[in-house]
């Protein structure tokens, strides 16, 4: 595989490799230790020295029971002198096959976001296939998000300022998936204040391979053209989710299947150019505008995906400025390699488009967070 495709950086990151599929699949045990040792790991060990003070913010770690047992979140909430002051919500849902991560992964990243937004966080660990496929990992982070409204005392939040769900990769497949069932859910829309307000769609599956429509297919076809690319290769993205074990057509798996986008909040999506799922990314920011998905502000879906020829433009039509560009990146790099320009430049994206969907900035045109400070 050429190495002038990739961005310089990441290109002397990975290494060499070949362009092949791996002879060998590792276990769902394997994969676990692998994405601990390589992804967890390397972004905790960059972010600690970026933690703010710990009295700046409380961590609680609360119980909530689901069906068959009970399940983890991890709640963030700043500390101000104000005692009567209450903050906006994010529900963040973490990456990892739908088979592994934790709420480790992005721990002290959303610890830094906590106190620099002034945002309130829940962060959900949800029961992981295959001990627990296909819905589970979908009903846990419903009930997660129900249980965030019941509590928004102790988040000490107001919901009506922000209520954003967020999430990578699988993450990004179920945070997609929520933002469709709470308006489905009476839960969520019989009740004033408890609809979700924006969403947060980091390199999300929005389709199943087995479930593209027709008219789609041709043109997603960054599942073929980078298949080889580190570090999530399309071959153990596949292995990964079999063990999911989906029902490929069901929206809950593949949620621009949803009959209707136009109910759902506002998104800010970004997608890498060298992502197996690059085009899910691109199909679902296109969706929402279809839909005519809208702000007070302006157009809801602020698209950062990368234009991989002219047939791939990069939403130009938008009337966004300034377009982002991740170009010769790949599906979740900045997690491996934290430390690249690209992976720095992809967080302070990450937290414009936060202030975006809070209306606290008018696109990616404000100071973001400072990894040089």
């Amino acid at each position: 595989m050429a190495a002038h495709l990739l961005d310089p950086e990441l290109a002397a990151a990975i290494g060499p490799f070949k362009a092949e599929d791996p002879a060998y699949t590792p276990t769902v045990e394997e994969a676990r230790v692998y994405f601990d040792k390589a992804v967890t790991t390397p972004f905790k060990t960059y972010m600690e020295p970026f933690l703010p003070p710990e009295a700046t913010y409380v961590v609680r770690d609360e119980q909530i029971s689901v069906d068959g047992g009970e399940i983890t979140v991890r709640c963030l909430v700043p500390v101000v002198e104000d005692d009567i002051e209450t903050f906006p919500v994010l529900f963040n849902i973490h990456g990892g096959g739908f088979t592994g991560g934790s709420i480790e992964l992005d721990d002290y990243f959303l610890r830094r976001l906590c106190v620099d937004l002034r945002l309130s966080i829940v962060n959900v660990e949800y029961r992981l296939a295959p001990e627990y496929p296909f819905p589970i990992g979908v009903n846990d982070c419903l009930a997660a998000l129900k249980w965030t409204v019941l509590n928004a005392s102790l988040l000490r939040a107001d919901l009506t300022k922000g209520f954003i769900v967020g999430g990578h990769s699988a993450g990004a497949n179920l945070a997609v998936v929520m933002a469709h069932e709470t308006t489905i859910d009476p839960f969520f829309s019989a009740t004033p204040g408890r609809q979700l307000t924006g969403q947060l769609i980091r390199e999300p599956r929005v389709l199943h391979p087995d479930a593209i429509p027709g008219e789609l297919k041709a043109e997603m076809t960054a599942s073929v053209e980078n298949r080889y690319f580190p570090p999530l290769t399309g071959a153990i993205s596949e292995h990964l989710l079999k063990c999911y074990a989906p029902v490929p057509t069901d929206p809950r798996c593949s949620p621009l299947l949803y009959p209707s986008h136009a109910a759902v909040s506002p998104a800010f999506v970004q997608g890498m150019q060298r992502d197996a799922l690059r085009d899910d990314a691109r199909v679902y920011a296109r969706a929402l505008r279809g839909a005519r998905v809208t702000s007070s502000k302006c157009l809801s879906c602020l698209t950062s995906v990368a234009a991989e020829s002219p047939r791939l433009p990069l939403y130009a039509d938008l009337g966004m400025e300034p377009r982002v560009r991740y170009l010769g990146v790949t599906h979740g790099f900045h997690y491996n390699w934290p430390a690249l320009k690209a992976s720095v430049k992809l967080r302070e994206d990450v937290v414009e488009g936060l202030k975006w969907l809070l209306g606290r900035e008018n696109g990616l045109d404000g100071k973001a967070l400072n990894e040089t400070a």
